[in-house]
C-alpha cells in the first residue's frame, strides 16, 4: 500500500518536479523513515528495559517528532491532506504535554511519593506561559487536591483538543471550516482561539512542575529532555502557525502551479521534517542512557533520598 501511494504521487508530480525537486522529495521521506525506523527501535529498547508505567510515558513523549516528521512527509507527497495531516500531529502533541507532565512525577517515584514528599511545601507557580509575567503571585502550597487540578489542566487539552479536531474536520468535509479564512465572522477563528487557549492552560501545570522538581531530576538529564519537549513545541506550533500567517498575506512567493498559502505550506512540511529527523536523534541519546541514583537536597535537610523504587539505577 504505502508502495503504490509513493508510486502514485510519483506520477502526480512527475510533470512539476525538476531533478533537485527529486532529490529533495527523496531526502525528506528517506529522513522521516528513518525517523519513524529510529523510533520503533527505541520503542522495543525502552518497553524491555523500563517498568510499567514509565515505559509507557517514555514511548509516548518519545512519538512526539517521530509521528510530526511522519505527518509532514504525508502532507509534502499529498497537499491536500494537509488539514488531517497537521490536525492528527496536534491532537497526538495535546496528549504528549499530559504525559510529560505524568512522566516529571513517575520520575519521583509517582503520585503517592511526590505527595509524601512534597505535600504541605509551597509551589511557585508564577512561571510561563500564563503568569510569567506575575511574580508577585504567592505560593501555594502542595496537596492532593492541587496535584489533581495540575493533572486536570493538561488532559483537558488532550481531550478537548481531540474533540475539536475531529470537529473541524466534519466541517471541513462540509464546506464550513476553511483554514484560509481568519475573518471575525468565520469559525476558523474561533476555533483556533479557544485551541489555543486550551494549550496555553494545559502547558502552565508542566511548566509548574518542572521549575519546582528540576533540581531534584538533574541527575536524570531532566533539563535538555524538556529542552527538546520545549523546542518540538515551539517548532511544531509556533513555527508553522508564523508561517502559514505569512503565507496567509502572499509574503511568500508562490511557484505555479503552487500559490503562496500552499507554497507556504509546503515549505514548513520540509523544514518540520528536518527538525524532527534532529529532535529524534537527540532524543534517541537522551532517553538510552544508564542514570544514578537520584538524590534531592532541601534547605531544610542535608539529604533526603527518594523513594526506594525511585532510586534504583535504570536504563532510560
Amino acid at each position: 500500500m504505502l508502495f503504490l501511494c509513493v508510486s502514485y504521487c510519483f506520477v502526480f508530480f512527475k510533470s512539476e518536479l525538476d531533478t533537485f525537486g527529486y532529490c529533495l522529495y527523496f531526502m525528506l521521506t528517506l529522513m522521516s523513515c528513518v525517523s519513524l525506523l529510529v523510533y520503533l527501535e527505541q520503542c522495543a529498547y525502552i518497553y524491555k528495559k523500563l517498568p510499567y508505567p514509565k515505559k509507557t510515558l517514555v514511548i509516548w513523549v518519545n512519538g512526539a517528532a517521530p509521528v510530526i516528521s511522519t505527518m509532514s512527509c504525508l502532507a509534502m507527497w499529498i497537499p491536500k491532506a494537509f488539514m488531517i495531516t497537521d490536525m492528527t500531529s496536534n491532537s497526538y502533541f495535546a496528549v504528549v504535554i499530559y504525559k510529560i507532565l505524568l512522566l516529571l512525577i513517575e520520575e519521583l517515584g509517582g503520585s503517592n511519593a511526590f505527595l509524601e514528599k512534597f505535600s504541605g511545601k509551597p509551589f511557585r507557580i508564577s512561571t510561563g506561559p500564563c503568569c510569567c509575567c506575575c511574580p508577585c503571585l504567592p505560593d501555594v502550597p502542595m496537596s492532593r487536591r492541587m496535584l489533581f487540578l495540575l493533572k486536570l489542566g493538561s488532559l483537558q487539552c488532550a481531550i478537548l483538543k481531540t474533540v475539536f479536531t475531529v470537529l473541524s474536520i466534519v466541517l471541513w468535509t462540509n464546506g464550513n471550516y476553511d483554514p484560509t479564512n481568519i475573518g471575525i465572522y468565520g469559525i476558523t477563528l474561533w476555533i483556533s482561539l479557544f485551541v489555543g487557549v486550551l494549550t496555553i492552560i494545559s502547558l502552565w501545570p508542566v511548566a509548574i512542575v518542572f521549575m519546582n522538581m528540576n533540581r531534584y531530576l538533574r541527575p536524570l538529564k531532566i533539563i535538555p529532555k524538556y529542552a527538546m519537549y520545549q523546542l518540538t513545541l515551539v517548532l511544531s506550533q509556533l513555527q508553522t502557525s508564523i508561517v502559514n500567517i505569512v503565507a496567509l498575506y502572499g509574503d511568500i512567493a508562490c511557484a505555479p502551479p503552487l500559490s503562496s498559502q500552499a507554497r507556504g505550506t509546503m515549505l514548513n512540511q520540509q523544514i518540520l521534517i528536518m527538525e524532527m529527523f534532529i529532535i529524534t536523534l537527540v532524543n534517541r541519546f537522551l532517553y538510552r542512557r544508564t542514570y544514578e541514583a537520584v538524590e534531592t537536597h532541601d534547605s531544610e535537610e542535608n539529604t533526603t533520598a527518594l523513594p526506594k523504587a525511585t532510586l534504583m539505577e535504570h536504563d532510560v
